[in-house]
């Protein structure tokens, strides 16, 4: 079953940004939008200069994270995993073993480390939680969530980029009675136990949202798509969201009290009205075209932007009704982000592409082929200080995308 899916991971000003020394999974909001100034609108035939690369991480779909002087990802030996740190140079400064790290199928770690307040996040596919010193890589504390909690792991190895807020830590062990937990991110102590659904995880990274001053954590499980009270932990309401292989990867997008989410394997995407008390929601519409697997999706200006799995094409829908505005098969699938109103695909053929989103089409204004690494192009793009990271394996390439 290898054609199946091995989840990744895998400016809406009503998201709530975390703290302001941090970096996470698909930029500041979780979104995929980069939220930078002075950068390339056009690339170099042979694409951006680049700055640096390091081809010696060991297998891994980990995408990048930056701090202010660091650079952190994650790689493996032939059974263990690590977290590495880099200069802004490309130096490597330390190499920190966690543990055993999935190797079964799609060998390599799934999640990407989370930095906040100068210390790095990270769980491996065994559903080992582990706290590091950002500046030495040493151990702060660590925490086993599937036999703590009682989670079983699931087919392809627990995936989640680890949100945090306030002293809050957001993950999900998929157990019967904790299915989604908060925990002090200072000690890996428990905050509250959400029951949720009593579904299995389900590869999917959450996200924080401010609905009508109500901190909300929204996520997926197996089945379903969650709605939880940060504080409380309190089950606020569940929508029916299976798929064939109950891999839900993508992480929700939020805005003026309305949820959009997708999925693979021909289940589509959704938009879903949040009700004023935050305590119910009602579908708005549906579209099976952009049923995206593993990929991302960003929204600009009404738009939602994003590739489809069973249809092979990257797609361009309206917001409010879900119409199909355009859409496009002239670059493989992939991942994708935005910065300064452009796309940025990263195509699981390797080719990454600057593309602008016209008002009926595509133009792909710039492209380059990856030139280090193997195996799958799965792990997201990442722009940081006019930097753009690409990760391919056991490589990773920072590029200089300034104007």
């Amino acid at each position: 079953m290898t054609h199946i899916f091995l989840a990744l991971i895998f400016s809406i000003s009503s998201v709530i940004v975390g703290a302001q020394n941090a970096s996470q999974w698909r930029g500041n909001n979780r979104d995929g939008i980069y939220n930078e100034e002075g950068l390339l609108k056009k690339w170099p035939e042979a694409g951006p200069k680049l700055l640096w690369h390091f081809d010696e991480l060991g297998q891994s779909h980990a995408s990048i994270t930056v701090s202010q002087d660091k650079v952190f990802t994650t790689g493996t030996t032939e059974t263990e995993g690590y977290v590495i740190a880099f200069s802004n140079e490309g130096k490597e400064l330390w190499r920190t073993n966690y543990g055993e790290e999935w190797m079964e199928n799609f060998e390599g770690n799934r999640s990407t480390p989370t930095y906040n307040d100068g210390r790095i996040y990270m769980l491996s596919g065994y559903g080992l939680l582990t706290c590091l010193d950002a500046e030495t890589g040493n151990l702060i504390w660590k925490v086993d969530l599937l036999k703590t909690y009682n989670g079983v792991n699931i087919q392809w190895g627990i995936t989640e980029n680890l949100l945090i807020f306030d002293n809050q830590l957001i993950c999900m062990p998929g157990g019967k009675d904790a299915n989604v937990i908060s925990l002090d991110k200072n000690n890996g102590k428990l905050i509250w136990k959400c029951k949720g659904m009593s579904d299995q995880s389900a590869y999917c990274s959450p996200q924080l949202v401010d609905h009508k001053g109500k901190k909300m954590i929204i996520t997926h499980s197996a089945a379903y798509i969650l709605g939880i009270d940060a504080i409380t932990g309190n089950l606020l309401w569940s929508y029916d969201w299976p798929n064939k292989w109950s891999v839900q990867p993508n992480t929700p997008l939020f805005s003026d009290g309305k949820v959009f989410c997708a999925s693979g394997y021909g289940q589509g995407s959704v938009l879903l009205q949040i009700a004023d008390d935050g305590k119910s929601v009602k579908q708005l519409w549906r579209n099976k075209s952009l049923d995206n697997q593993m990929g991302g999706f960003v929204l600009i200006d009404g738009k939602i932007y994003g590739a489809g799995q069973n249809s092979r094409k990257w797609f361009c829908l309206d917001w409010e009704t879900g119409k199909e505005l355009y859409s496009s098969n002239e670059l493989k699938v992939g991942n994708i982000i935005s910065a300064n109103g452009l796309l940025y695909w990263y195509s699981q053929s390797g080719i990454v592409a600057l593309v602008k989103p016209n008002a009926d089409g595509f133009n792909i204004i710039s492209q380059f082929k990856v030139p280090y690494g193997q195996k799958q192009h799965w792990a997201h793009l990442t722009i940081n200080n006019k930097r753009l990271f690409v990760r391919h394996g056991n490589s990773v390439m920072a590029y200089d995308i300034s104007e």
